[in-house]
C-alpha cells in the first residue's frame, strides 16, 4: 500500500530564510521516510505554490496527499489560504483524496530547541545573569494555539524559575519591546528573549532588532530545520495519514485525539 504524499507548507513565499528552512525539512524526510513523495509550498496569499505541488504529486501518481502547516502558533486551524485553496483543489482533483494535518503548533518539543537557541546566543553575548525572559512569536495564532502558548510560557518559567511575558509581532498582542518593558516595571533587568519562529524572516529580523534596542541581554534565533520540528510534521502527517484511511467527519479534534496525536512524536522519533 502506497504511503500518502506529503506537501510541507508555510507562509512566507517570499523569504529566502524560509524557503529554504522548508526545503531543508523537506529533504531530510525525503532521507527518512524514502517512500513518502514530499513536495514544498510557500504561502504567499495566492494559494498557487499549493495548487502546483498537488498537482505535481497528481502527475507523479499521487491519489492521496497530506497537507502539513508549518504554522508554530495555531494548534488546530491553518492559515486562511491554504484552508481556502484546500476546497477548490477539491473540486478540481476529484479523485484525489487531500487531508490537511494540524499545524505543528506550540508544542512542548520546540521549547528545548528554544533552550539550545538560547544557550548559544547567551554564550555569544557571555550573559551569566538572567532574572527574566520573554518568550517571543510570530503570530498569536488560532484560539487553541493562543491557550498552548499561555501553557508554554508558563512551563518554562517554572523550568527556569524565572517570570516570561509573551509578545507577539502581528500587533495581536504586545511586542518584545511592550513585554521587556513589562518586566522592567517589575525591577527586571537581566532579559533574555526565546523566539518561537521558523526562520530568519523579515518578523523574526524586526522582533530581534527591537528586544536589542529595548535593552534585551540575548535574542535567540529561530528554530530552524531541526529534527525535533521534523519529527513533530511526521506526527501530524501520521495522524492526517490514519484519517484518510478512516475518513470521519468535519467534527473538530477533542482533547484526547490531540492527545492521541501528541503521543506519536515519540515513537517516530525512534522508529
Amino acid at each position: 500500500m502506497t504511503a500518502p504524499a506529503l506537501v510541507l507548507a508555510a507562509v512566507g513565499g517570499d523569504d529566502a530564510h524560509v524557503r529554504q528552512v522548508v526545503h531543508t525539512l523537506a529533504t531530510r524526510m525525503m532521507k527518512l521516510r524514502p517512500t513518502v513523495s514530499v513536495q514544498t509550498a510557500m504561502v504567499d496569499g495566492s494559494g498557487y505554490q499549493l495548487r502546483a505541488a498537488v498537482e505535481r504529486l497528481s502527475q507523479q501518481g499521487a491519489d492521496e496527499i497530506v497537507v502539513v502547516p508549518l504554522d508554530v502558533t495555531s494548534a488546530i486551524d491553518a492559515h486562511p489560504d491554504l484552508a481556502g485553496e484546500l476546497g477548490d483543489l477539491t473540486a478540481t482533483y476529484p479523485l484525489l483524496r487531500i487531508a490537511m494535518a494540524r499545524p505543528i503548533g506550540p508544542a512542548a518539543e520546540l521549547l528545548n530547541i528554544l533552550d539550545d537557541r538560547l544557550r548559544t546566543a547567551l554564550r555569544a553575548t557571555r550573559t551569566v545573569e538572567l532574572d527574566a525572559l520573554v518568550l517571543s512569536l510570530p503570530a498569536g495564532g488560532d484560539v487553541r494555539g493562543h491557550g498552548l502558548v499561555s501553557r508554554r510560557a508558563r512551563q518554562w518559567a517554572t523550568h527556569h524559575k524565572l517570570p516570561c511575558v509573551v509578545a507577539v509581532a502581528d500587533g495581536s498582542g504586545p511586542n518584545v519591546a511592550q513585554a521587556i518593558a513589562t518586566l522592567r516595571g517589575q525591577g527586571r533587568r537581566h532579559i533574555a528573549v526565546g523566539s518561537l519562529f521558523l526562520a530568519e524572516g523579515p518578523r523574526w529580523t524586526a522582533q530581534a532588532e527591537l528586544a536589542l534596542h529595548s535593552g534585551a541581554v540575548a535574542v535567540s534565533g529561530p528554530l530552524g530545520a531541526d529534527e525535533r520540528v521534523l519529527d513533530l510534521v511526521m506526527a501530524r502527517y501520521a495522524y492526517a495519514a490514519m484519517d484518510l484511511l478512516e475518513p470521519d467527519s468535519d467534527a473538530p479534534l477533542t482533547d484526547v485525539e490531540l492527545h492521541t496525536e501528541d503521543a506519536l512524536i515519540e515513537l517516530l522519533a525512534h522508529s
